[in-house]
Parts: C-alpha cells; sequence; structure tokens
C-alpha cells in the first residue's frame, strides 16, 4: 500500500471517528503529495524517498510554527500544531536517537575519509542521503560539526 493509499484510508477513519485533528493534519500531507505528483515534470507516482521528503517537509513546517506559537505565548495554536506533528510522524521512519545517529555518522566519516572540518560538506552530502527521514538536517549537521 503506498503512502497516498494509506492516508486516504486513514482520512476515512478519522472522518468516521469525527476525529478534526487527525483530519487536517491527512488532509494537509494529501495535499502536499497531491501536489508533488502532479508538478511540472512529475511521473505521478512518487518514490519512497519522495514521500519522506514531503512527510519532513510537513513535520519540519509545524515545528517552526510551534517554536514561533511557543514565543508568542499561543497555546491554543500551539497545541494545534503539535496533535498534527504527532499525526504525521506515524509516517515517517523511526527517528535516531543522538546515540544511534552519532554512530551512523561516524561510520560514514570513515568511510568518506573525512578528517578535517572542512570536509564537512563531502560528509553531508552522504549523511543527508542515507539519513533522509531518521534524522534532521540540523541534527545531523550539529553532530558533523561535533565529530571532526
Amino acid at each position: 500500500m503506498t503512502l497516498k493509499q494509506q492516508i486516504d484510508a486513514d482520512i476515512k477513519q478519522a472522518m468516521l471517528a469525527k476525529d478534526q485533528g487527525k483530519l487536517r493534519a491527512l488532509r494537509a500531507v494529501k495535499s502536499m503529495i497531491l501536489l508533488e505528483e502532479t508538478k511540472e515534470g512529475a511521473t505521478g507516482e512518487l518514490k519512497p524517498e519522495d514521500e519522506t521528503r514531503i512527510l519532513t517537509k510537513a513535520v519540519k513546517q509545524r515545528k517552526d510554527s510551534a517554536d514561533i506559537y511557543r514565543q508568542q505565548n499561543r497555546e491554543d495554536l500551539l497545541a494545534t500544531e503539535e496533535s498534527e506533528i504527532a499525526v504525521i510522524e506515524q509516517y515517517l521512519p523511526k527517528q535516531l536517537t543522538e546515540e544511534e545517529l552519532k554512530e551512523k555518522l561516524q561510520a560514514i566519516i570513515s568511510r568518506v575519509g573525512a578528517s578535517v572540518p572542512s570536509d564537512m560538506g563531502k560528509v553531508m552530502g552522504v549523511a543527508t542521503k542515507e539519513l533522509a527521514g531518521q534524522a534532521d538536517g540540523k541534527a545531523i549537521s550539529a553532530m558533523v560539526k561535533q565529530l571532526l
């Protein structure tokens, strides 16, 4: 079952359960998927890495909004964003812990042959592809800086 089919099925379940928060999050993701499928040059089918990228983008957008709402003391909007994040994260691969991320990055660094901070670009290129959806780009970048 593709992500789009899974989202469609979950939208139906959310409608039957009258779960407005989940429904809002799922509809937003479905919209992002449809936009990606119909954009110029698209084939109409998404690869798993494209699906992961879309979900990661959706979570990142909501986290950024949540940070702004937190700074402005808007607890009502903050709760909405956090509930949507929880719904969308169910479709993402399991996130790596800090220790697991460190181990994987050390393996990538040794494989690429990086040893100085100026090699960060080589490491980041490989790491972002291999760890897509499993870790946030900021977390990867911070850990690479720490390790080099």
